[in-house]
């Protein structure tokens, strides 16, 4: 068939040189799990072909592809922060459904403040992702400065996201892949500080509630007609968080814009490049509670093999808590089923 040529073309760069990895915002600093190679790009220019094809009943299995996109820290297809609208590790023809997915990242946001997220995704059908994010941040010298016991906070996200419209649907390759998502995220130890400190940062900063909800619509395409195959994503969020919900949750949404771009430089390495608007909507508290500022990250991803993608990022977070965390790296890893 047409669209299965087309993917195995994409699958098979070292055979067919013209199809090159694309380029994709990478955010936090070790995100870059969209990042990884174009061989692994599920993208639907690509990926899409393949995963569309209704499958012939006594068929094999389709050979894996690349493990991408990668995880970003919420538990979603996409690379640090930011999504992708390709859905994760859909079911190949001839299974019935997908297979999980797991990743871990590690960040080192400066002055012993760190971020670690674990997170696992489940695709039982090709245009439905299922997601799991657990977050922890560790509040570094914070305690110290405002005389409280917890020492960190634990966000839980819960996602689920359905692919509206498949990359190139309808045989109309302009079209690109277009993805909806809700996410309830629930912090466990917010209102332990919020507690500890009187009731400040409901009563003063705003920052009211432990729990929210966040809507998200992203849309990916993936162009071959330059030297190098190039993803671009973008998308916006409708959300009540603070630095992500890490640091609560407001009463009222702010709508925020996401994208990122990868460019893959050899069918097993990528370069990403991200960026995450951040809502401002609360009160800041002196040097305790900052303003956030944008994310942006600048990363690169290597394929390992059909299951593994490992990647290194750059990040630029703004204030984070009492300290700023700028020119900070980081680690994240993939490994599909």
């Amino acid at each position: 068939m047409k669209t299965n040529q087309k993917m195995k073309t994409v699958l098979n760069l070292r055979s067919h040189q013209k199809l090159l990895p694309h380029f994709g915002p990478a955010l936090l600093a070790a995100l870059l799990v969209a990042t990884a190679p174009a061989t692994c790009l599920q993208a639907e220019d690509a990926a899409a072909a393949t995963t569309n094809a209704p499958a012939k009943t006594g068929a094999a299995p389709a050979e894996k592809p690349a493990p991408l996109p990668l995880h970003q820290i919420e538990g979603n297809g996409g690379i640090f922060s930011t999504l992708s609208a390709y859905i994760v590790n859909p079911p190949r023809n001839g299974e019935p459904v997908g297979r999980p997915s797991v990743g871990f990242a590690y960040v080192d946001l400066g002055h012993e403040i760190n971020l670690e997220a674990l997170t696992i995704t489940e695709s039982p059908l090709k245009r439905l992702e299922l997601g799991y994010g657990w977050n922890r941040l560790d509040l570094g010298d914070l305690p110290q400065v405002l005389g409280i016991s917890t020492h960190e906070v634990q966000l839980h996200n819960f996602n689920v996201r359905y692919q509206i419209l498949k990359e190139g649907e309808f045989d109309q390759k302009w079209i690109p892949a277009l993805t909806a998502g809700v996410h309830y995220k629930y912090n466990d130890g917010i209102s332990d500080v919020n507690n500890e400190v009187g009731g400040a940062l409901a009563s003063v900063a705003h920052i009211a509630h432990h729990d929210g909800e966040d809507f998200t619509l992203y849309a990916s395409k993936l162009f071959t007609q330059l030297p190098r195959p190039v993803l671009l994503e973008l998308g916006g969020r409708a959300t009540e968080g603070v630095w992500n919900g890490l640091g609560g949750f407001t009463s009222s949404y702010n709508f925020v814009f996401e994208g990122n771009v990868v460019v893959f430089v050899t069918d097993k390495l990528a370069l990403a490049a991200e960026y995450k608007q951040q809502p401002r909507d609360y009160t800041a508290i002196g040097d305790v509670v900052r303003k956030q500022g944008d994310w942006w990250t600048i990363d690169a991803a290597y394929v390992v093999n059909s299951h593994l993608t490992l990647a290194v990022g750059y990040g630029h977070f703004g204030n984070v808590l009492n300290h700023e965390a700028n020119g900070v790296w980081g680690i994240t890893t993939k490994w599909e089923f």
